[in-house]
């Protein structure tokens, strides 16, 4: 019986959904995880062989058919028809860069943040495009891998580290797709590169944000009160709560209960992806107070930037440096963390909560699930009277 040849139009390919759809003549489309490639499908010895030929962007329907025939062509002259591929002088099918876009894609739904898919393709870019770009993830070897790495391992460690991983993901990803082996991945670190690398925290020089010391932050927010407009307030208030300028900038009006005093995070927009009670003091409310006055309908920010848009890190950088050089928004939190340990009281894991830190302790965590609310308020009320300079007194607390 005749095999019938052609059955998928160019509309299918772009639209058909996730499985394997049959073109006939042993060719293939293989829709799965946003990517859709074609695949060469042949019993040889009685075992069923498939042959990656590459994504539906590299190879147009009418290529990947004629590619299909050749290579039937092959198998009844008693050759292999995988030579078709061999035999090119460029490998067919998706290159690297092609395959570093299709995973970011494919992964872009579950990230938070479009910064977040930012940082992968401007990593891949600057490091791993220049030399694997144009590649085929088959082609890709240790030595290439090793020739990105080696020179940045020890200064750079942090950079290198993620560069390392990204390429794993790329050459797994292509991989999955049928285009390299994916046992052999020439970027995994354990059995592959732990052979030839120091590990990360033997070489890593950790760099930590910087942070004006505690003592002078009475100084700060007394300058920072002389200016009233909105990236001052909202940098006041990032200081006054200890939370992470992204929580601050994107926080809403629906996520504060001024009656409560109190400003619940959601998930979505912790870095533990666990919602965050804070407790806000006198101060915070006064600020809050202060914006509410000029709150649009159209805006749902606490804190707008001057479109209406998020308030960009760089307005309140801007505003921090006029006041204070050589700092960062984040080195505040540390600052608050040496403040409560070393002029309070407080226990340990209160002063990490108030900072929305986790438990490393995995088995007193299972147990301790409560957010120590009550006391966190105590502390953040303490913290904000010293901010504001009210008392240079030492704030104590029961040991819990």
């Amino acid at each position: 019986m005749a095999t019938t040849i052609g059955k998928l139009t160019a509309r299918q390919v772009d639209t058909l959904p996730e499985g394997f759809h049959s073109d006939g003549g042993n060719l293939y489309l293989r829709v799965k995880g946003g990517s859709r490639a074609w695949v060469y499908r042949f019993k040889e010895k009685g075992r069923v062989r498939e042959l990656g030929l590459g994504s539906v962007n590299a190879r147009t329907l009418k290529a990947a058919r004629e590619l299909a025939a050749g290579m039937r062509a092959a198998y009844a002259d008693g050759r292999d028809p995988a030579e078709l591929l061999r035999g090119n002088a460029k490998p067919q099918g998706m290159t690297f860069q092609q395959c570093a876009a299709a995973l970011i894609e494919a992964k872009r739904p579950g990230w938070r943040n479009a910064k977040h898919a930012q940082q992968w393709a401007n990593t891949l870019r600057d490091y791993a495009y220049p030399s694997l770009g144009e590649k085929a993830p088959a082609e890709v070897s240790l030595a290439d891998v090793k020739a990105i790495l080696l020179p940045m391992w020890a200064t750079k460690t942090e950079t290198a580290t993620r560069v390392r991983q990204r390429i794993e993901a790329v050459l797994d990803y292509a991989a999955v797709h049928d285009l390299c082996d994916g046992t052999r991945n020439p970027a995994r670190w354990k059995g592959m590169l732990d052979k030839v690398l120091p590990k990360p925290d033997k070489v890593r020089t950790k760099e930590h944000h910087a942070a004006a010391p505690y003592a002078d932050l009475p100084r700060i927010m007394a300058a920072l009160r002389d200016k009233g407009h909105v990236s001052a307030l909202a940098l006041r208030f990032l200081i006054l709560t200890a939370c992470r300028s992204g929580e601050g900038r994107g926080a809403t009006w629906d996520e504060i209960d001024l009656a409560a005093k109190v400003w619940t995070i959601p998930a979505a927009r912790m870095k533990a992806a666990k919602p965050h009670r804070v407790p806000l003091p006198e101060d915070a409310l006064a600020i809050l107070r202060t914006v509410q006055q000029w709150r649009r309908e159209d805006c749902a920010l606490v804190f707008p930037g001057a479109r209406g848009g998020l308030l960009s890190d760089v307005a309140v950088n801007k505003t921090l440096h006029s006041v204070a050089s050589d700092v960062t928004v984040h080195g505040f939190r540390s600052a608050f963390r040496d403040w409560a340990a070393e002029q309070t009281a407080f226990p340990a894991r209160v002063c990490e909560l108030c900072l929305a830190h986790g438990n490393p302790d995995k088995v007193e965590a299972a147990y301790q699930r409560s957010d120590l609310f009550d006391k966190r308020r105590e502390l953040m009320d303490a913290w904000a009277s010293y901010c504001g300079g009210a008392s240079n007194v030492v704030h104590m607390a029961h040991a819990a």
